[in-house]
């Protein structure tokens, strides 16, 4: 019979977070894959937990290590899935392997603890129901501009984790589209240290520059205010828009951030607009050239 691959939730600061579930799964495994061995040593030391084989399992696995790793598994060894903090393959390393072992046909076995984005909303208050957790900002600058305006263009509350050297920069960024924003800054979760820092991102940008935010960071942000209600009578007016803009040289990305705000469309709806519009004034362009062109037919 094959193994069983098991994705343990670990504390994500408080060590007496653990569940008695996940300290049993770590005790009856053979072989733990970590994302980071030493870290994992220090929490297995801190239970009394020994003669455990660890192996890397980090977000720079190879292919032939997860393959190993199956291999494994279809052996008839189970394995269990660690990360530094929290649950495998949630804004952490483990996704590969999980579809590696669903693939071969491994049984792969949640084991639930506590989690850094259900503690921050519930700590929030600014979440009555649904909402989206983005995890973390891309890097580079282009990327990320269109990741916050996605974002803040959401009717929903959003849950953002950062790092502590781009924290500030991602406070800016998001207080530039919409400063009276409500958020929650969420620093050092279930750890001595934790904090909670409440205002809107304009208030939370002044804080950080004149308190410097250290350690990790989830962030809440309230959701924004609902769009005006679209009526079918604004289509003109908007398509009277949209070529306007295309005429005047705009790009179809332009164009759509121009009206997102104002018309009451979901910025997918306009992208199929402007699209399907610049699509029509290319072709009465070539017509036009074609028809003009003593050489054509």
């Amino acid at each position: 019979m094959p193994g069983t691959l098991y994705l343990v939730a670990t504390p994500i600061g408080n060590l007496q977070d653990i569940t008695l579930r996940a300290l049993a799964t770590l005790k009856a495994v053979s072989r733990i894959a970590a994302e980071d061995t030493r870290r994992t040593r220090a929490l297995l030391s801190h239970f009394a937990i020994t003669g455990k084989h660890l192996v890397s399992c980090n977000a720079y696995a190879s292919e032939s290590a997860l393959a190993e790793l199956v291999r494994d598994l279809e052996s008839g060894q189970d394995l269990a899935l660690v990360t530094d903090a929290g649950t495998p393959s949630v804004s952490d390393p483990g996704t590969p392997l999980v579809r590696a072992a669903v693939s071969a046909g491994i049984a792969v076995v949640p084991i639930p603890g506590v989690s850094a984005v259900t503690t921050a909303v519930a700590a929030s208050g600014l979440v009555d129901g649904p909402f989206r957790f983005l995890g973390f900002a891309p890097p580079k600058a282009g990327r990320r501009a269109s990741f916050f305006a996605d974002a803040m263009a959401s009717q929903e509350p959003f849950v953002l984790f950062e790092a502590p050297h781009r924290i500030e920069r991602t406070l800016a960024e998001l207080s530039a589209l919409a400063p009276e924003r409500p958020a929650v800054l969420c620093r050092e979760l279930t750890k001595l240290h934790e904090e909670h820092r409440r205002g809107t991102l304009a208030e939370l940008v002044v804080g950080a520059e004149q308190d410097p935010i250290r350690g990790e960071v989830t962030l809440v942000v309230a959701a924004g205010e609902p769009r005006p209600a679209y009526e079918p009578s604004d289509d003109e007016a908007i398509e009277a828009s949209i070529l306007s803009g295309l005429r005047a040289g705009e790009s179809p990305r332009s164009v759509v951030e121009a009206l997102s705000a104002g018309s009451g469309l979901a910025r997918r709806e306009l992208y199929r607009r402007v699209t399907e519009i610049a699509q029509r004034l290319n072709a009465e362009s070539g017509e036009e050239n074609r028809d003009g062109d003593p050489d054509g037919t």
